[in-house]
């Protein structure tokens, strides 16, 4: 139960390092940045003056303090009072237009990072998305792309300015009084660091009472979702004892973090007001010794803490670079891998000559993550063009890598697939592509309309040309009869559409596709008999004239097959028709029609 809770998250848990490897990694978003460094370069300029105007403020604040000593103090004051209200103008001024200029720099670079992730990620080969999983790719173009927003409209300006408030608060401060200054960094860094140290620690037991409170929730959820076998096995009580399990450690873990919470509250009264009342007392005995002036010792203070807050705020910002920095690390991974080599192809007849031969030469396959187990051995075969060829056998013969050899998702480990006797490394990727179309058992439709789901095989079609594909395929019948026709929605991944009506909105989405080879996984295999029918007959429609690979599962939908392969194991073991195969009495085609027909 306890890994359903934290499943989600187990990737994510891999802590950024800041390193030579990960800066340079990082860097490679400067390309994206490049277009609009101008803009960039003067939000940094403006980040500087209003650092600059931070620091310049508390001085006049303590000579405004000084002001009332000397004789002409109605003048100095006003004097004074201008010019820190000419400090306030230009910094909300200079502060206006570095939050706009980095709020801009950012959204247009980060518009292109998500275009070239989304362009480069959906230009990958299918074997890389056999090994990740659809959430975690999503994430790096949500999560991780919205990290680094925030790195760059806020967490970058903030590492800048508390570096500036830092080393320059410091620096006027030294100016001011050495003495002082010494005094002050010998115990209010410590103070503040002391408190961030403690404030992470006391974050940490949150997060534990957090990751209780989700555990429990697990509970709850796993026992509602669940309720049938929970009431069937009479494990109420069971259900109840672990709810109680978690909220109780979830409560005891949250009242052991509130003991540290009031001790974490009088350390900063004590610990950080004492450090700000030793400040004081050592400055004024300064000003007793003639060496301070009030108005020099009130802007102290208020550098002090300055200095202060910014060190206390050093350590988040800095972890939240590190979290950007891994963000960069693990998207930079996803755009090293390589790509397939695509094009745009903007019409099929760019092979007007194209006749849908397929020949498998020889080939053997081992997919490359299973490398000690090889999938395919020496398959031969050829399908003529307008041929219906079947493809047979038992679970794990090789059938769906066939069609994925085709389909070039793949490579063969040896031997040679030819399109039209030529051999398919000859052909563009998308060139050869656009020539298949596939209908498959799992029909996947977009959550869109039914008309934007079958252009998705021609998106230039005319609406006439849809309608015709749609009859073509048996579904305008029921199209037609919706209250919104073509534009009825079929919501995600086509739940409000029958099985047999999302198969033939696929067909129609092939028929319009116009292909020259038709790849079908047995697309009636999940029907009633009435939906059977009219998908098997649009099927019957759409394979005429075409080179069809039909990978059958029921041996009644391939008797009219022109040739039909039997895989097993990965190799071919007979190739002939239905009537041919079924006089093999000891042939495995055989055997499986005998168990198919008996029942």
């Amino acid at each position: 139960m306890k890994q359903k809770a934290s499943e989600g998250s187990g990737s994510r848990e891999k802590k950024p390092r800041l390193n030579k490897a990960s800066l340079k990694k990082s860097l490679k978003l400067y390309r994206y940045i490049k277009p609009y460094r101008g803009e960039f370069a003067v939000g940094m300029i403006f980040l500087l003056l209003s650092s600059a105007a931070n620091l310049a403020f508390p001085k006049y604040l303590g000579e405004l303090v000084d002001a009332t000593n000397s004789e002409a103090i109605f003048e100095n004051i006003r004097e004074i009072s201008f010019i820190l209200l000419g400090i306030l103008t230009v910094q909300a001024i200079v502060s206006f237009f570095r939050v706009v200029l980095f709020v801009n720099v950012t959204e247009k670079t980060l518009a292109s990072l998500r275009q070239a992730t989304y362009q480069h990620l959906i230009k990958l080969p299918i074997s890389f998305f056999n090994q990740k999983r659809v959430g975690e790719l999503n994430s790096r173009i949500s999560s991780d792309i919205s990290l680094l927003q925030e790195t760059f409209t806020t967490t970058l300006a903030e590492f800048i300015r508390q570096l500036v408030i830092i080393f320059g608060g410091i620096a006027i401060l030294l100016y001011t009084s050495p003495r002082l200054t010494l005094f002050m960094l010998a115990i209010v860094p410590v103070f503040v660091l002391i408190a961030v140290f403690f404030g992470r620690f006391i974050r940490n037991f949150s997060k534990e009472v957090q990751k209780e409170v989700a555990e429990s929730n697990t509970v709850v959820e796993e026992t509602l979702q669940g309720i049938f076998n929970v009431k069937a096995f009479a494990n109420e009580f069971l259900e109840i004892a672990r709810y109680r399990k978690k909220t109780n450690d979830a409560a005891r873990i949250g009242m052991k973090s509130g003991k540290y919470r009031g001790a974490f509250s009088s350390f900063i009264v004590f610990g950080l007001f004492g450090a700000i009342v030793a400040v004081l007392w050592q400055g004024v005995n300064l000003i007793a010794e003639g060496e301070l002036a009030v108005g020099e010792l009130f802007s102290f203070v208020i550098y002090s803490g300055f200095i202060g807050g910014s060190i206390g705020g050093f350590a988040n910002v800095y972890a939240n670079i590190q979290k950007a920095i891994g963000a960069t690390e693990e998207l930079m991974e996803i755009l090293e891998e390589p790509t397939e080599d695509l094009h745009e192809e903007k019409s099929q007849d760019l092979l007007p000559e194209f006749n849908g031969k397929v020949e498998f030469r020889e080939v053997s396959f081992t997919y490359p993550t299973r490398q000690e187990q090889q999938v395919l051995h020496k398959v031969n075969f050829t399908a003529q063009p307008g041929e219906q060829v079947a493809l047979v056998g038992p679970s794990g013969a090789g059938k769906s890598t066939v069609v994925s050899l085709i389909l070039r998702f793949y490579e063969p480990s040896s031997g040679q697939l030819l399109f039209d006797d030529r051999p398919a490394q000859e052909f563009g990727l998308s060139e050869i592509r656009n020539q298949m179309a596939v209908v498959p058992q799992d029909v996947f439709l977009f959550g869109g309309t039914i008309r934007e789901n079958i252009l998705y095989g021609r998106p230039e079609a005319s609406d006439e040309e849809v309608i015709e594909a749609a009859k073509q395929a048996n579904a305008w019948e029921f199209i037609r009869e919706s209250k919104d026709g073509l534009d009825t929605v079929v919501g995600e991944r086509g739940i409000q559409l029958s099985g047999g009506q999302r198969q033939r909105v696929a067909i129609a989405r092939a028929v319009l596709k116009n292909p020259s080879i038709l790849i079908l996984d047995e697309a009636t295999s999940a029907l009633d008999s009435e939906s059977e029918k009219l998908v098997q007959d649009a099927l019957d429609n759409l394979m005429l004239g075409r080179t069809s690979i039909v990978i059958a599962h029921r041996l009644s939908t391939i008797r009219k097959a022109d040739k039909i392969v039997v895989l097993d194991k990965g190799a071919v073991v007979e190739t002939g028709t239905h009537e041919e195969l079924l006089q093999i009495e000891e042939g495995l085609y055989h055997n499986l029609s005998e168990l198919q027909f008996a029942h």
